[in-house]
């Protein structure tokens, strides 16, 4: 979500004063404390991290209470999450919100929610909520040790059956960079009990570079595809501006690669131009993603995804819980109605306001953490759960979502290309025909679309004339409502490919389009999946980003496929494409 992710185009990070006394919030009924905790693991680096301690009024040594443990977003601090932290302190819960390392005022660079350091990193915070001194202090210099913490709730034994006196009752929450960091952190600490992430990656690597065919497992593919060009250097551009911001409380981060490992910057800067990703950064974001270690992951765990979300998609979280499932983890899907690209709709949810009462997810997520770590509540809700945006309420978002049992809940219905510009059902003979077009030189963009992370105003939605080819159905009768991945098989000719160095392997982006009645073009999610074509001999199997979208009567539906794309950088010689008609050109549609 914009609020869970710094905005690009303001950057601003507000920089908070150490607070050494418990401040006392009569009407919420709790205290906040601001502490500063040494996380040094092993040979590592010592590393200061910031966080805020919320005690509900009336705990105490006999009368415990749960933990929720949360960070920010990428390029944010322990202060955006201070709205959520006061909802969870209002219900009783001690929650420690604190600054990811290399945000806010934690020292260290960025690593990407690795599970060392950042991983081991929560895993003292964890420590330190389950009663061990040594950790907490009153000061960034670590020479006013913090009082015990001896107000959480204890468990027995960890989820891997150890018995320890320091095993806290905890869960997490967060979204983004702050729900990826849960993976890492229960990866690498079976005290933590249950955890919510939101709005977060399964491979980073697939994240900035997708490759949507030739997937091994997941989201993962052995071949990177197109860098998207504006995330990455919004992301690149965050991350800088918290090193240079918060530059007194830890000078060195500004030396070389501001905030980041000294390979990043060049690699993100490098990816921009070159429309390719050093192999060893690629490599360093996999294995520091859950898709390298989610066998690890054993706890129970709430999947939040958006709808309006072009960075993390929709297949990511996909990826992660099929993943879980397969191996009996307790494990829940929301597909809510926002994400990076979009604010949530009314009664969904609001990370500055949440409440429980009037939002569903905010909802879903309290009853998933009141059940696992306080055993009370109805349950922990549907196991897949959907926003439908053309279904019309008033307050609470609960009537616009559809549940399920499974998250496939669409029958496939097959499409197939006819002539030059046509999609007929499967029942239909297609015609024969050829589509032709080209890709641009240096990959450039060809396609005139919604510019990811930027939130500029769009151009009207086309293309180049001759980078395209288009396929259109006639105006539906009846309503189409598509749940889940469209699936593309195709088979093209190309001159160039086998053998070609990977800047100039073809690549093509394919996407689903909504055209309504007056012919306005909409690009569905504005998602967009981008495939590199090794080897044009070959048919290719495209696996589209998952949605949820109605196709209205009288609309048509679109498919395009372009040699470019204003968000990501495509092949970097321009490539003659051909497209022939057939039935063994089909497109696949989930639809309910």
């Amino acid at each position: 979500m914009r609020t869970l992710v710094v905005s690009t185009l303001a950057l601003l990070i507000v920089a908070v004063g150490i607070v050494v006394a418990p401040q006392a919030h009569a009407a919420d009924a709790f205290t906040v404390t601001t502490l500063h905790f040494d996380v040094a693991h092993n040979s590592g680096p010592r590393c200061d991290v910031v966080g805020d301690l919320y005690v509900p009024q009336g705990v105490s040594p006999s009368k415990r209470a749960p933990a929720v443990l949360t960070t920010n977003g990428f390029g944010g601090s322990k202060d955006a999450q201070a709205p959520l932290a006061r909802l969870y302190a209002s219900r009783g819960y001690v929650v420690l919100a604190y600054s990811g390392l290399g945000f806010g005022r934690s020292s260290c660079r960025i690593t990407f929610d690795s599970p060392t350091p950042d991983g081991t990193a929560a895993s003292r915070l964890v420590s330190y909520l389950g009663g061990v001194t040594g950790i907490a202090f009153r000061d960034a210099a670590h020479t006013k040790p913090a009082p015990q913490l001896d107000v959480v709730v204890h468990d027995s034994v960890d989820h891997l059956g150890t018995r320890r006196s320091d095993d806290p009752r905890v869960g997490m929450i967060g979204g983004s960079y702050g729900g990826h960091i849960q993976f890492a952190a229960a990866s690498v600490d079976p005290r933590i009990d249950a955890i919510v992430p939101m709005v977060t990656w399964n491979d980073l690597s697939y994240s900035l570079s997708p490759n949507n065919t030739g997937q091994s497992v997941g989201v993962s593919t052995p071949t990177q595809g197109a860098v998207k060009i504006n995330w990455s250097a919004s992301l690149a551009a965050a991350g800088l501006m918290s090193g240079v911001q918060h530059a007194s409380v830890e000078p060195q981060r500004l030396t070389g690669c501001p905030d980041f490992p000294a390979a990043v910057c060049s690699a993100l800067v490098g990816s921009v131009t070159s429309g390719t990703v050093d192999r060893s950064i690629l490599d360093g974001f996999r294995r520091g993603s859950v898709a390298s270690f989610l066998d690890r992951v054993t706890i129970p765990t709430l999947l939040v995804q958006g709808e309006k979300d072009t960075l993390f998609n929709i297949q990511e979280a996909l990826a992660t819980y099929r993943g879980l499932t397969a191996r009996g983890v307790p494990a829940g899907m929301i597909w809510f109605s926002g994400g990076h690209s979009g604010e949530p709709s009314e009664g969904d949810l609001s990370s500055t306001a949440p409440d429980p009462a009037t939002q569903y997810v905010t909802q879903r997520a309290l009853g998933w953490l009141d059940h696992y770590l306080k055993g009370i509540g109805p349950g922990t809700g549907p196991r897949f759960a959907y926003y439908r945006d053309w279904i019309g309420y008033r307050g609470i978002a609960t009537p616009a979502y559809a549940t399920a049992d499974s998250v496939d809940v669409g029958r496939p219905a097959q499409f197939a290309l006819s002539d030059v510009n046509g999609l007929v059902p499967s029942a239909t003979t297609p015609r024969p025909g050829t589509a032709r077009f080209g890709t641009a030189p240096a990959g450039l963009p060809t396609t005139h679309d919604a510019p990811d992370a930027l939130g500029l105003v769009s151009l009207p939605e086309r293309d180049v004339a001759g980078t395209y080819a288009q396929w259109d159905t006639a105006p539906l009768r009846s309503a189409l409502d598509v749940v889940g991945t469209p699936t593309l098989r195709l088979r093209v000719s190309a001159p160039r490919g086998v053998g070609a160095p990977l800047p100039d392997q073809l690549v093509l982006f394919a996407r689903i389009v909504d055209v309504d009645a007056a012919g306005s073009a909409t690009t569905v999610g504005n998602l967009v999946a981008p495939v590199r074509i090794s080897d044009p001999r070959a048919p290719v199997t495209i696996t589209l980003p998952a949605f949820v979208h109605r196709f209205e009567t009288g609309h048509r539906l679109r498919l395009v496929v372009s040699g470019g794309s204003t968000n990501y950088r495509g092949g970097m010689r321009p490539i003659p494409v051909s497209i022939d008609a057939g039935g063994h050109q089909t497109l696949q549609l989930p639809v309910t």
